[in-house]
């Protein structure tokens, strides 16, 4: 199962163990009225909104390459998006720290992983046209960065693609033979684990 989604509005997503206070300009996101939220998988803490693409991949473990474990995992996923992307680039996309895409050492594309007894969760974002400078006003320093990062500021650690968002999604979805729908969407169980869980301070400011 492949899906795509992009915000309409600005907001922050903390990894599952991150602690908001840490990785987040509190007095910028509520003077802006930035929503923060949390995510159920881990990795560092994103802003989203327009001209970034999410993608959500859901695998079985038993049936694909991916299923010994997160380092095969990440193998598995990130090696077939840096062939496809570096295709339609015609440059060449690194694989960078443990979840990372990236060209020239400038990162468009985090990713992360929630694993099950029979499927996969392995979803991530791409930079196509987002307000890079909105990033370095909404975050801190990270608490945690990959070596490569070599403590540059966001701005002057990310990149866009400048490349059409359904162009980005054909691409992918050639590459997982993703072509037929899925068909309806369940809003009525999203909307109950929004209700639930996703929209509490408890869950959002747990750390």
């Amino acid at each position: 199962m492949l899906r795509f989604w992009e915000a309409a509005r600005y907001f922050v997503v903390v990894g599952y163990g991150n602690r908001v206070e840490r990785e987040v300009d509190l007095a910028f996101c509520q003077h802006n009225a930035m929503p923060i939220l949390r995510r159920c998988t881990g990795g560092g803490t994103v802003v989203q909104g327009p001209g970034c693409l999410n993608y959500s991949l859901v695998l079985s473990t038993g049936r694909c390459e991916s299923s010994p474990g997160i380092t095969a995992t990440n193998d598995f996923v990130l090696g077939r998006h840096q062939a496809a992307l570096a295709a339609l680039l015609h440059a060449g996309v690194q694989r960078e720290g443990q979840t990372d895409l990236a060209i020239g050492r400038l990162k468009f594309s985090g990713n992360a992983q929630r694993r099950k007894k029979h499927f996969l969760l392995f979803h991530g974002s791409f930079l196509l046209d987002f307000n890079l400078a909105l990033i370095e006003k909404s975050l801190l320093m990270p608490s945690r960065q990959p070596e490569y990062r070599a403590n540059r500021s966001h701005a002057d650690f990310l990149v866009n693609l400048k490349l059409p968002a359904d162009l980005v999604k054909q691409t992918l979805r050639e590459a997982w033979q993703a072509l037929e729908s899925a068909g309806a969407v369940p809003t009525e169980a999203i909307g109950r684990l929004v209700r639930e869980k996703y929209s509490l301070d408890e869950w959002n400011r747990k750390f």
